[in-house]
C-alpha cells in the first residue's frame, strides 16, 4: 500500500488517482497556483532555474513538467529542453501556452512515467523536477532512473513543498492549506478533492533530511538542500559522480 494523501491505497490506484487529479486541474493549474501561492511560486521557480547552473547548449530534462514554466525559464538560458510529463491534460496545456508565446525552438514534449525513463544511461547534464516528486507512485524507482540518466557530473534539481520550520509560521500555512485552498479549488477549478488532496500530499512528503537521505540511496553525492520561504518549498540537489 501507498499513501494518497490521507488515504492508503494500492500504487495501481495511486498512479489512477493522481491522473486524475491532474486531468482535472490542467486547464487551471497555473491560475489556482497563483492563488495558493499569493503568485510567489513564480519567485521561487525563477530562483531554482537560475541557481541549477545551466549553461547554453546543454541537455535539460525537466519532469513532471507539464505547464511548461520550468522549460521556458531553462530555454532562456539556453538550454535543450525535453519536457516529460505522465500526464497528457497537463502536456497539451503547456504546449499550448509555450506555443502561443512562439516558444518552440529547443523544446520537446513527451508523456512518460518517470519510474520508466524512456532514455538512454548518462545522456542528460541536468534533470529538474518542480512540485511533481511527492505526486510519484515509488520514489526510490524515480529517483534512481533520474540518477541513470544523467551523464557523470551531471546534476539533479528539485523543487518541492517541504517542512515549515517556524512554529508560528507552520500554523497559518496549516489554515491556509486545509481551510483555504480547497475552497478556491472549488470555486475556481471545480474540483475542491483535488485541492484538498494536494495540501495532504504535501504533508505526507518527506522532510528536508529525509529527502536528501533518499536521493543519497539512489546514488546521488553531494547532496545538499536549501529552504524556501521558511521551508514552505525546498531546493534539493545532488550530483552523479
Amino acid at each position: 500500500m501507498t499513501d494518497f494523501g490521507y488515504r492508503e491505497v494500492s500504487p495501481d490506484e495511486k498512479t489512477q488517482l493522481v491522473g486524475r487529479v491532474f486531468s482535472s486541474v490542467a486547464r487551471r493549474y497555473d491560475l489556482m497556483n497563483d492563488l495558493m501561492s499569493l503568485g510567489i511560486h513564480r519567485l521561487w521557480k525563477r530562483h531554482f532555474v537560475a541557481t541549477c547552473g545551466i549553461r547554453p547548449g546543454q541537455q535539460l530534462l525537466d519532469l513532471a513538467g507539464g505547464t511548461g514554466d520550468i522549460a521556458r525559464l531553462a530555454r532562456e538560458r539556453g538550454a535543450d529542453v525535453i519536457v516529460a510529463d505522465i500526464n497528457r491534460e497537463m502536456l497539451a496545456t503547456g504546449r499550448s501556452r509555450m506555443d502561443a508565446i512562439g516558444l518552440v525552438q529547443g523544446l520537446e514534449w513527451l508523456q512518460v512515467n518517470a519510474e520508466a525513463l524512456p532514455f538512454a544511461a548518462n545522456h542528460f547534464d541536468h534533470l529538474t523536477i518542480a512540485f511533481g516528486l511527492r505526486n510519484v507512485t515509488w520514489r526510490d524507482k524515480a529517483l534512481a532512473e533520474m540518477h541513470r540518466v544523467l551523464k557523470p557530473g551531471g546534476r539533479v534539481h528539485i523543487l518541492e513543498f517541504s517542512k515549515v520550520g517556524l512554529p508560528a509560521l507552520a500554523k497559518v500555512y496549516d489554515t491556509w492549506s486545509f481551510q483555504v485552498l480547497p475552497r478556491l479549488g472549488g470555486r475556481i477549478a471545480g474540483d475542491a478533492d483535488s485541492y484538498q488532496y494536494l495540501a495532504e500530499s504535501i504533508r505526507r512528503f518527506p522532510d528536508q533530511p529525509s529527502l536528501a537521505e533518499q536521493m543519497r540511496e539512489a546514488g546521488f553525492e553531494r547532496v545538499s538542500w536549501s529552504n524556501l520561504s521558511g521551508g514552505i518549498c525546498a531546493i534539493h540537489r545532488g550530483a552523479k559522480v
